[in-house]
């Protein structure tokens, strides 16, 4: 806010990003505090058409001079920009995973160096690549040694849910989560419980034959969702009720397995009948402004309990919240990625964070079946440094970023054989060219993408670990120009370079 405050006395605009919808309401309330509505636009993709035309005509006569939103903020046709800002930088929200695709961060570097003013980029838990290049002083590093309001970090407590079974506990709480929510609803006190998985119950299957019901159009597992009684695919939205007999050997023995958000709430209401509770996930924000209704909630009537997904973890302030409950931490280090690691830490990071931000101690109480996890062992001591310092080393040995550039190369399209086809024919031909114009890179024979089929599209991939320069990159324009000519409509060839989803 001072940096901007500074942009405007010299008569120039800023563009603000934010990784998330549901952190844009509350970053503006506290500018319009400051700098008063008229000088504020928001651009998001929750807003209609006929506001966010408002908004953009509002930046391109130069009336509102400070923009706030989520990653396409960052092309709105500002006049006389001084300073870009990009909160929570290490968040892979920057990076657009759809047509257009690009990375927000990549086109502020462009646009911050076309018309020379700052990029600052700001993280508690930066990106190992960023704080590489900060170390390295390619980025200049600023360091805030302080919490806001001089708060102390929340203690923070490793619970081995290993041990939770072994005592006969198969609660989804812990015996020391359930005493501190106790404690806490008798102080009047708030707490968030943080459960990286929407619905009910992450998956179905016949305990006889051990069929697992599966999306028609993604091979992916369906999730239940309680409350509308469906089975849903987070991939493509497909919908069907629940049978209750197994479709492959007609057992009745169907069971669900797994825990979302909504089990959660539910376990919560059975356990404590008393304490209200609130739910914040893909479900219940659907709904335009239900990020604001839902925060506003929790954080004006007092609700005793939030639930959620990472929605609840970014940047949030509740002066009142004292506990925070982090229901399955091993979630994000078994996904099929270099950065499982470095994810995990970032969260469980963001999550604590969000306990005694004002005054009141802050307490946190992490679950997991993974105790001895790099990732975790450091988030719990809110280590950043010494956590990069473990990180990078593993990173070097490997030969993955920022140590070299990945560069993933998706073939996808109706037809398995076809997509197997040209995938195989756009791998032979870099193969070739490689060796002819002696590039110093490592090339992956294709192979079927972790998820092989989404929206009824089959899915393989090549990798390539190289540093990306022009040379890479006419290199990878060849390869292109070249598998045009075989491809068909319905076959796609798309190229990222680093890229945040590696499934």
């Amino acid at each position: 806010m001072q940096l901007i405050e500074k942009v405007l006395e010299q008569g120039k605009s800023s563009i603000l990003l934010v990784p998330e919808i549901s952190l844009t309401p509350q970053m503006v309330d506290r500018f319009i505090r400051r700098f008063g509505e008229e000088k504020i636009a928001v651009l998001h993709s929750k807003l209609s058409i006929g506001e966010r035309y408002d908004e953009w005509r509002r930046i391109q006569k130069g009336v509102a001079q400070i923009v706030i939103g989520a990653r396409s903020a960052i092309f709105a046709p500002v006049k006389d920009l001084g300073i870009i800002i990009i909160d929570e930088e290490h968040d892979t929200s920057y990076q657009s995973e759809m047509s257009p695709r690009y990375d927000a961060k990549e086109v502020a570097r462009k646009i911050g160096k076309e018309k020379e003013v700052p990029l600052v980029l700001g993280s508690a838990t930066p990106s190992m690549t960023t704080y590489y290049q900060a170390q390295k002083g390619n980025i200049t590093l600023l360091e805030l040694t302080k919490r806001a309001n001089s708060s102390h970090l929340p203690t923070v407590d490793i619970i081995d849910m290993r041990e939770q079974l072994a005592k006969g506990n198969r609660s989804m709480l812990s015996t020391q989560l359930y005493t501190a929510v106790e404690e806490n609803l008798k102080n009047k006190r708030q707490t968030i419980l943080f459960l990286n998985r929407r619905g009910y119950s992450t998956f179905i299957m016949c305990r006889d034959c051990g069929y697992t019901l599966k999306c028609k159009n993604c091979d992916i597992t369906l999730t239940y969702h309680l409350r509308e009684n469906k089975l849903k695919c987070h991939y493509c939205g497909y919908e069907e009720k629940p049978s209750t007999i197994c479709p492959n050997c007609q057992s009745r023995n169907i069971r669900y397995f797994g825990s979302g958000t909504q089990k959660l709430e539910e376990e919560i209401h059975k356990i404590f009948p008393m304490a209200t509770t609130i739910r914040m996930d893909t479900d219940t924000v659907s709904k335009k402004n239900g990020h604001e209704v839902i925060l506003e909630k929790f954080k004006n009537e007092n609700i005793d309990i939030l639930i959620g997904t990472q929605m609840v973890v970014k940047g949030h302030h509740f002066p009142n919240v004292t506990l925070v409950g982090v229901m399955a931490a091993d979630g994000s280090l078994n996904i099929e990625d270099f950065r499982a690691n470095e994810r995990t830490f970032q969260i469980l990071t963001q999550v604590a964070g969000r306990a005694g931000r004002e005054n009141l101690p802050g307490k946190v109480i992490v679950q997991t079946y993974n105790p001895d996890s790099l990732a975790i062992q450091y988030a719990a001591k809110q280590d950043y440094k010494a956590f990069y310092q473990a990180e990078i080393g593993i990173r070097k040995q490997l030969k993955y970023p920022p140590f070299c550039d990945i560069i993933m190369i998706g073939i996808q399209g109706k037809d398995e054989n076809k997509v197997m086809e040209i995938a195989q024919n756009l791998y032979e031909y870099y193969k070739t060219k490689m060796q002819e114009q002696k590039l110093g890179i490592l090339l992956y024979r294709p192979v079927a993408s972790p998820i092989t089929q989404i929206k009824k599209q089959f899915r393989f991939r090549i990798l390539i670990k190289c540093l990306y320069d022009e040379k890479i990159r006419d290199f990878l324009q060849q390869g292109l120009d070249f598998i045009q000519k075989k491809t068909k409509d319905e076959t796609r060839v798309m190229i990222e370079i680093n890229p945040s989803n590696m499934l």
